[in-house]
Parts: structure tokens; C-alpha cells; sequence
């Protein structure tokens, strides 16, 4: 009985962060969508939507492609890393997330330097005697942006749920002559799954909604759903519209990760969470 007081006392506190903190954001998000300014009742955000629609798709479009690149790009970084010793393995977890102890403001604002007209790359072009490129305000730089500050996200659940795996599996399918591409098809591609479903929701989510990266490093030219959710809030002062387009972005991850969840549940007690 007193064991079981104990567990309710502490339980206490993280319900009360999740009802403060989650369920309540939701819910107000939820009651502007379906609310006008004097708080009546009301459909007119919900049916500006449809008039959205290829922002989202743009913003979907940008989130899997950097989704893509930083799976490319971290999947053989964390394979690899996974082989080195472990003194060697915790400095390079310790460089992977270095960058992230620095503000995400200023991680982005410094590729405006590198990239800019007079940035870094085009003073070296100019200085090798070539043409300047146009490298920022550009979609490019965008996509740039995003692999640069959520590439981590994806390296270590991947690297966490390798670095767990049973090589025994490895070494028996080597003892019964499989090749090194065959042993990765079939035993480290597929024990991997999870870490790849977790690192590709945790980078797809944040890209959709992102909007500093876009006005940093795509000057306006690149307007996607978060942009027009922070100009709703911030500028035009309608958060109505800005809520029903939140509720649209929620309803949208939610169906990303249950999609991940749902493709993953086979693999759960393999060691990898999905989310």
C-alpha cells in the first residue's frame, strides 16, 4: 500500500507537466481553430485551409528531402563510427552533438556568412578568379539549413541502436558464407530499422514546421507552413488562422509518426524505440 502511495505521489508531477504543458497547448490550438475574434463559434479558419494546400505539400516536399540527405548522409556516418573503440565512439558522439550546445539561431545565422553574396565561398571563387554563385535565398539553402541543424538527430538513434546490435548474428552468417552485402541486406539493415524510423521522425517533424531557417537562408523566397504560421501570430495579429493551420501541421505529424510507429511495432524488441 505504501509502495503503491509512493508511485501515485510521483506520478503527480509529470501529469501535471503533460496537462499544463501538452494537453492544454493542444486544446487551446484546437478552440482558436474553431473559434472567431470574439470567440463565437466558427468555421471561416478552417475553410481558408484549402488555399494552403501547395504550402504544405512544398513543406512536406522540403522536410523528406532533407529527410533523405540526412539519412544518406548519417546512416554510413553512424556505421561506421559504430566500429571504432569505445573511447573513440564517445568523442565522436561528443563532436556529433557539439554543435548542438551552440543557440540554433546562431548555428543558422552563420551559414547567411558562409553563404552570402560576399560570404565565404564566393570571396574564395572571386578570389581563384571564377564567377560568384548564388548560393543564398535560394531553396537549396534551405534544405542546406535544415540537414545541417537536425543531421544529429538522425546519426545517434541510428548509432544507438547499431552500436546495441548482437554480432553473433554477423559471425554466424559469416561461418555460413554469406557475403558482406548479403550480412548487410539481410541481419544490419533490417536490426537497424527502428534507429532509421526514429532519427527519420525526429528530423522530418522539425523541418515541416521550421520557419527561421527559411527566412535566414531563403530570404522570402521560400515560404513554407511554418512562415505562414508565424506570420499569422506574430504580424497579421489572426490566431484563428494561425491555430487552424497549427491543428492541420498536428494532425499531419501525428499521422507521420503513427505511420513510423505502425511500420516499426514489428521491430520494437529489437532494442530501437520509434518514438
Amino acid at each position: 500500500m505504501k509502495n503503491k502511495f509512493a508511485s501515485m505521489l510521483l506520478d503527480k508531477p509529470y501529469l501535471v507537466w503533460t496537462l499544463m504543458f501538452i494537453i492544454a497547448p493542444l486544446l487551446m490550438v484546437i478552440y482558436y481553430s474553431f473559434t472567431d475574434k470574439s470567440g463565437a463559434f466558427s468555421t471561416s479558419s478552417v475553410s481558408q485551409i484549402p488555399s494552403y494546400i501547395p504550402t504544405i505539400l512544398l513543406s512536406v516536399l522540403y522536410g523528406l528531402a532533407a529527410t533523405v540527405i540526412c539519412l544518406l548522409i548519417g546512416y554510413p556516418f553512424a556505421y561506421i563510427f559504430s566500429k571504432f573503440s569505445s573511447r573513440s565512439q564517445r568523442t565522436v558522439v561528443l563532436l556529433v552533438m557539439l554543435p548542438m550546445w551552440m543557440n540554433f539561431l546562431i548555428r543558422t545565422y552563420s551559414w547567411m556568412t558562409i553563404l552570402g553574396d560576399t560570404g565565404v565561398i564566393n570571396t574564395v571563387l572571386t578570389a581563384l578568379g571564377l564567377p560568384a554563385a548564388k548560393l543564398i535565398n535560394t531553396g537549396g539553402a534551405v534544405i542546406l539549413g535544415m540537414v545541417y541543424n537536425f543531421l544529429p538527430y538522425m546519426i545517434l538513434p541510428i548509432y544507438s541502436v547499431i552500436s546495441k546490435m548482437d554480432y553473433s548474428l554477423i559471425e554466424a552468417a559469416q561461418d555460413l558464407g554469406s557475403n558482406k552485402l548479403h550480412i548487410f541486406r539481410r541481419i544490419i539493415l533490417p536490426l537497424s530499422v527502428p534507429g532509421i524510423l526514429s532519427g527519420a521522425t525526429m528530423v522530418f517533424v522539425p523541418c515541416v514546421s521550421t520557419f527561421y531557417i527559411t527566412q535566414k537562408l531563403g530570404g522570402g523566397q521560400i515560404v513554407l507552413i511554418g512562415d505562414v504560421i508565424e506570420t499569422q501570430f506574430q504580424s497579421a495579429n489572426n490566431y484563428n488562422l494561425g491555430a487552424a493551420l497549427s491543428f492541420v501541421l498536428m494532425i499531419m505529424i501525428l499521422v507521420c509518426l503513427g505511420v513510423m510507429n505502425y511500420f516499426g511495432a514489428d521491430d520494437e524488441n529489437d532494442g530501437g524505440v520509434v518514438i
